[in-house]
C-alpha cells in the first residue's frame, strides 16, 4: 500500500523503484506512529473535522493496533511502502472506509518529521539512562580504588602522581557532560510539526498546538517549511551519540592497554572477555576494541548526515529518507556500547603498580619556586639532577638528602620526602586536582548530580 497510488497514477510502481525507494528500517517507528496519529485524531475531532463516532471508532482501531504493536503481533506485509501506510493499511482492515479520513491534513512530510522527533525525545532519555548508570558505574570504581596512587600520563609518559580515582572519575565527567547535551537537545527534538503538511500548511481549522498538547510537546513549530524540511534536529542527536561513544572509544584504549601483561592495571572477568581459537592463554577484552571500532562507523554516520543536507532546496526531499538509517545506527551503537563496556568496567578489578618516582620532578621544582627561585630556573635544577641520575642509571629512589642538596643549596634535608608518589598526592593543593581531597569532592558532586 502507498499513501499516494491511485489517482494521479495509472500504473503501479514498477519492481525496480519499489525495491530502491522502500526502506524498512522506519518500521521501528510503529510505536510513535500511533501515537501520533492519535493524537491529530483528537485534535480532527475538536476541530470539528471528525465526528465524535469517527473520532471514536479511529482512534479505536489506532488503539488496537497499539495493542498489537506492544505485543509484536504486528505484521507488516512486503506492499507496505513505510510505516506509516503499513498503520494506515491495518486501520482499514478494522474500522473499514473511515480510515481514509486519518490523513486528514496531514502530509507524510510533517507525520514523519513528528515519527522521528518523538523517537529521538525516547531515545534521547534512554541514553540519558544509561550514561548516568555508567557514571555510576566510575564513581563506585573511584570508591574501591581508595589510596591508589598511578601516573597520569601526557604523550604516553608518565608525567604526574595522581589517585587512580582521579583518572576514573576523569571520565565520569566526559559523561556528565553527554547527559547534558541530551538533555538540552531535547529542548529542540521536542518541536511538534503537526500541521505544517506538504510545505505551507492547511486551509483546514488545524490546531497544531492542540496536537503538540495531545503528544506532550513543549513546542510547536513557528515556519512549515523549516519544520518539513530540516534534519539539524537529527543531526544534532547523532553528534550527541558521537561525542559520548568518543569518550567510550578513549576509555576503552585505556583499558586495552591496562590489561594488557606489560601494564597489568587491571583484570576484566571472564564474563566480559573473550578468548583466541588458536591460543590457549589469551583473554582479550574484545569489547572494548568493539567499542573502539564502532566508534569510527558513528563517526560516518555524523558526516554522512550532514552531508545529507548540504545542498537541500526547501522543502522535503526524499534523500531525506537516508537519515533514519544513519540515525539508528548511530543510537543503536552508542546503547550497545554503554551496555557492554558498562559491564565490563563495572565487573573490573583495578591493581595497578605504583609509578616511578619521576613523577615527583615537578615536585622538587615547585619546592624551589616556594622559596622564591623562578620557575624556569628550578625546572633546569631538576632536569640536570635528572639528567645526571639517568647517566648513572639511576633513580629518583637512589637520591640521597646530601646529593639532593649538591644539586641546588637551597634545597633542605627533608625535602627528599618529596619524592614519593603518595607525599606528591597529599601536597597537591589545586581545586579539581589530584589530590584526595579532590577526589572526595568529585565523587559528593557526582553522587548530587546522579540522586536529582
Amino acid at each position: 500500500m502507498t499513501l499516494w497510488g491511485g489517482g494521479r497514477f495509472d500504473e503501479g510502481p514498477a519492481e525496480s523503484l519499489w525495491r530502491f525507494t522502500v526502506d524498512i528500517s522506519d518500521r521501528r517507528l510503529l510505536s510513535v506512529d500511533i501515537k501520533g496519529s492519535l493524537a491529530h485524531v483528537a485534535m480532527l475531532g475538536e476541530v470539528g473535522l471528525l465526528s465524535q463516532q469517527e473520532t471514536a471508532s479511529i482512534s479505536e482501531g489506532l488503539l488496537a493496533i497499539r495493542g498489537e504493536a506492544d505485543s509484536g503481533s504486528f505484521e507488516f506485509l512486503d506492499t507496505d511502502e513505510d510505516v506509516h501506510s503499513a498503520v494506515e493499511r491495518r486501520l482499514g482492515e478494522l474500522v473499514g472506509d473511515l480510515a481514509g479520513k486519518l490523513h486528514t491534513g496531514r502530509s507524510r512530510n510533517d507525520q514523519v518529521a513528528l515519527d522521528f522527533r518523538l523517537y529521538l525525545v525516547e531515545a534521547a532519555g534512554d541514553r540519558v539512562v544509561q550514561l548516568e548508570r555508567f557514571i555510576g558505574v566510575l564513581v563506585d570504581q573511584a570508591k574501591l580504588a581508595g589510596e591508589k596512587v598511578i601516573p597520569s600520563y601526557t604523550h604516553v609518559q608518565q608525567a604526574q602522581a595522581v589517585p587512580l580515582a582521579h583518572h576514573l572519575l576523569a571520565y565520569a565527567w566526559m559523561l556528565k557532560r553527554d547527559v547534558d547535551r541530551f538533555n538540552d537537545a531535547v529542548v529542540r527534538l521536542d518541536v511538534s510539526p503537526l500541521g505544517a503538511g506538504a510545505s505551507g500548511g492547511s486551509s483546514l481549522p488545524l490546531d497544531p498546538v492542540a496536537s503538540a498538547h495531545n503528544l506532550g510537546m513543549q513546542g510547536v513549530f513557528t515556519n512549515s517549511m523549516d519544520a518539513v524540511g530540516s534534519r539539524d534536529f537529527a543531526a544534532e542527536f547523532v553528534w550527541c551519540a558521537t561525542q559520548s561513544m568518543l569518550h567510550l572509544s578513549r576509555l576503552s584504549e585505556e583499558l586495552i592497554l591496562w590489561c594488557s601483561t606489560e601494564f597489568n592495571w587491571v583484570t576484566f572477568s571472564d564474563a566480559y572477555t573473550t578468548g583466541s581459537s588458536a591460543m590457549p592463554h589469551k583473554k582479550n577484552a574484545d569489547i572494548a576494541e568493539l567499542v573502539r571500532g564502532k566508534a569510527s562507523t558513528v563517526i560516518g554516520d555524523l558526516t554522512a548526515i550532514t552531508a545529507l543536507q548540504k545542498g537541500l532546496p526547501m522543502t522535503y526531499n526524499r534523500d531525506l529518507q537516508e537519515d533514519k538509517r544513519l540515525v539508528f545506527h548511530a543510537d543503536d551503537s552508542l546503547a550497545g556500547a554503554l551496555d557492554a563496556l558498562g559491564g565490563m568496567v563495572a565487573t573490573a578489578v583495578f591493581h595497578p603498580p605504583p609509578p616511578t618516582a619521576w613523577v615527583t620532578a615537578l615536585d622538587l621544582a615547585e619546592v624551589l619556586v616556594e622559596r622564591g627561585v623562578p620557575f624556569r630556573e628550578a625546572h633546569h635544577v631538576v632536569g640536570r639532577l635528572v639528567s645526571a641520575l639517568i647517566a648513572d642509571d639511576r633513580g629518583f629512589d637512589d637520591l640521597t638528602p646530601d646529593e639532593l642538596i649538591a644539586a641546588d643549596g637551597r634545597f633542605v634535608p627533608s625535602d627528599i620526602d618529596r619524592v614519593d608518589p603518595v607525599r606528591s598526592v597529599d601536597a597537591r593543593r589545586t581545586a579539581g586536582g589530584g589530590s584526595m581531597q579532590s577526589v572526595a569532592t568529585q565523587i559528593e558532586q557526582l553522587e548530587v548530580f546522579l540522586e536529582r
